[in-house]
């Protein structure tokens, strides 16, 4: 059992039951529980469901392509370019092909998309996009809307379970394949664990972003899937490449709220202190160059004392209160009027696109494990993630990992009792201070531009934090950021969102992907450390 030593597996309370067991109560994992209907599922939920998900708090919405000029193959040959040169090129084809079914899905589930008075969907355009073709809804509240009507639908199919308050926080592994999850309640006593025993397991987690002390996650999303996942040996792809959000507001909330960027597909603009609109400059594309090109803009102001700010007076004016309510909201909690004033913003940490290595069947290198949605790594992002296709992603993998654990199922069973938990004991909860202390270190040390030097410190911060603090939780969080940081030390080039102030050019050609077991890790991290003591 891949657990801390003050663990004993004899002493782990099991329940072994029919039901599939999906960690995660997110976009991907709601789709792919009712995708895998009539199959009895169980869901690990940290939260009341519908909460602390960060699809909830998805503002652009879903990309894909619903015009009639548009084409799937635009869409693919978008994500390439975005992905600066190490995109899954058969994965782009297929997951842009999917995308338009979904929509029609989500649809015919009940999500009220935006509508034209001819009956089609209103479409944004959003950063690297040749077309606008990412659906919305309410202006900048997909992400809420969809969950809302998904789980409206769970609610309604009687095969599904969902453990509220419970997560996940590590996996039995035998002869290479998971065999068991172990759970605990997910407030800050910690019980002790119950090893949960399934049919088949989907991990559907989340991603990292809120590993780094400014972040756009919700509080929980701390990279601890990916992390569980590489502590039982699973292989970590592409885990370098972390996408900073250029346009998080910076007005000292954490998670600090986010301005979507469709604000700036209606003709927002990036202004500095002194009133100068500094992305023309930079970018052909100006404010609609690639996230990454526009976060690194972002970093740079804020680095030289021009505090950036987003200026959506002239391009929405008043309208920006009822077309993109979420935003308005934030700022008028922060005392903000955007019809009057800038709205203060820094680069955030918003998506990993690296994660748990999926082949196009989303199947881990662990068996019966499939991953889907951020704590995947799948081949679509790349190393820098075109705006809007997370959401796509997810429900393209929700359907095509549901499909394959249903084949790998074969029978349904005639009846699948529910689970019933009793938990007992007290666990290991994590340190507060040990959290802030990794938080910090990541983005100090691991952030939008990044050094040798910088790198080998963070090493060193969260080699010293594992050893600290024993609780399961945490360390999945320790996994996920040496996984990050070692990887990014290791790639001697800048492209995509990993930038490197000591190599700032890209090595000729496509990139190749980074892919490594936790246990490869550690051994070149080690070394790495004892060569630089």
């Amino acid at each position: 059992m891949i657990c801390p030593k003050n663990w004993a597996s004899k002493h782990v309370q099991e329940i072994t039951t029919d039901r599939i067991v999906i960690v995660g109560a997110g976009m991907g994992a709601l789709y792919a529980a009712l995708s895998l209907a009539p199959h009895p599922v169980v869901m690990i939920s940290p939260e009341t469901l519908g909460q602390g998900a960060s699809s909830a708090w998805a503002q652009g919405g879903v990309a894909a392509a619903m015009d009639a000029e548009d084409s799937p193959e635009n869409h693919a040959h978008d994500t390439l370019n975005a992905g600066a040169g190490t995109v899954n090129a058969d994965v782009a084809q297929m997951v842009t092909q999917e995308a338009r079914q979904h929509i029609l899905a989500l649809t015919k589930m009940g999500t009220p998309f935006d509508r034209t008075e001819t009956g089609g969907y209103v479409l944004s355009r959003e950063a690297a996009h040749s077309f606008a073709r990412v659906v919305r809804v309410k202006g900048d509240q997909a992400g809420a809307e969809i969950m809302a009507a998904l789980i409206e639908q769970v609610h309604q199919t009687p095969s599904i379970q969902v453990l509220e308050g419970t997560m996940a926080v590590a996996l039995d592994t035998q002869d290479g394949a998971v065999c068991g999850i172990a759970i605990q309640e997910s407030d800050d006593s910690r019980s002790a664990p119950i090893m949960l025993r399934g049919a088949a397991y989907l991990l559907a987690g989340g991603g990292s972003g809120g590993l780094y002390a400014v972040t756009t996650n919700p509080p929980r999303i701390r990279g601890q899937v990916i992390g569980m996942a590489a502590r039982a040996g699973a292989v970590i792809a592409d885990a370098e490449f972390v996408q900073f959000h250029p346009t998080a507001m910076d007005v000292g909330e954490d998670p600090a709220p986010l301005a979507t960027e469709a604000l700036r597909g209606e003709g927002a603009v990036l202004i500095n202190a002194q009133g100068q609109r500094f992305m023309k400059a930079i970018h052909p594309d100006a404010e609609l160059a690639p996230r990454d090109v526009v976060a690194r803009a972002i970093y740079a102001q804020s680095q030289a004392g021009n505090r950036p700010m987003l200026d959506t007076r002239a391009a929405l004016g008043e309208d920006i209160k009822t077309q993109f309510p979420s935003v308005a909201e934030y700022c008028a909690r922060n005392g903000i009027d955007p019809a009057l004033e800038p709205i203060p913003v820094a680069a955030a940490a918003h998506y990993h696109m690296g994660g748990i290595e999926t082949g196009t069947d989303g199947r881990a290198s662990l068996g019966n494990l499939w991953v889907c949605g951020e704590a995947s790594s799948t081949g679509l992002h790349g190393a820098n993630r075109l705006a809007s296709n997370g959401l796509l992603e997810a429900l393209v993998y929700a359907r095509i990992c549901a499909e394959g654990i249903a084949t790998h199922i074969a029978t349904i069973p005639a009846q699948t009792a529910e689970i019933t938990l009793e938990f007992s004991g007290i666990g290991t909860p994590p340190q507060p201070e040990n959290i802030t202390t990794l938080r910090q270190c990541m983005t100090d040390n691991v952030g939008v531009v990044r050094t040798a030097e910088r790198l080998i410190t963070a090493l060193k911060i969260i080699a010293d934090l594992e050893t600290r603090d024993p609780s399961p939780s945490f360390q999945n969080m320790c996994a996920t950021a040496t996984m990050i940081t070692l990887c990014a030390l290791l790639r001697e080039e800048s492209r995509g969102a990993h930038a490197r102030a000591d190599f700032p050019d890209s090595l000729p050609g496509d990139g190749k992907r980074s892919s490594m077991t936790y246990a490869e890790a550690l051994a070149r991290r080690d070394a790495i450390l004892k060569d630089t003591a």
